[in-house]
């Protein structure tokens, strides 16, 4: 009847630990590649609203010629994104034409897909090159 109440053993405990050590080793950069993924993906949605803006700047004023970024009431958007994740420019603008980016700031600034580069003729591209366009 007096039974004796053992617990776990050693080898029971390190392979636990084992076990959760692999499990961590696999999932963490998976998760992280999902981070960076959410960022960009917000990086790139903030790039596309800067272009419909940039639009209805031209539809008011006939070129794309002054407009800024900021946050004055004259500009046409802010200049980081909502999160900070990026920061958004204007590199040119003509009377007919513009090229907007976003570069990456902070830990998205070792993402692999880089800056974004968005034109009016909607020309997109990325200084990483390959797929970052799409998610």
């Amino acid at each position: 009847m007096n039974r004796m109440i053992r617990g776990f053993t050693l080898i029971e405990m390190l392979i636990v630990v084992a076990i959760l050590a692999i499990l961590v080793a696999i999932g963490y950069p998976a998760y992280r590649d999902q981070v960076m993924k959410s960022r960009r993906a917000e990086g790139m949605g903030e790039l596309l609203e800067l272009a419909d803006r940039m639009e209805r700047f031209y539809s008011g004023n006939g070129t794309y010629n002054g407009a800024t970024l900021g946050a004055d009431a004259d500009d046409v958007y802010e200049t980081t994104t909502e999160k900070g994740n990026y920061t958004l420019g204007i590199t040119s603008a003509t009377t007919t034409l513009f090229t907007i980016t976003a570069t990456p700031n902070g830990p998205q600034g070792n993402d692999k897909c880089g800056t974004f580069t968005l034109t009016s003729s909607g020309q997109k591209s990325a200084t990483g090159g390959g797929s970052c366009w799409k998610i």
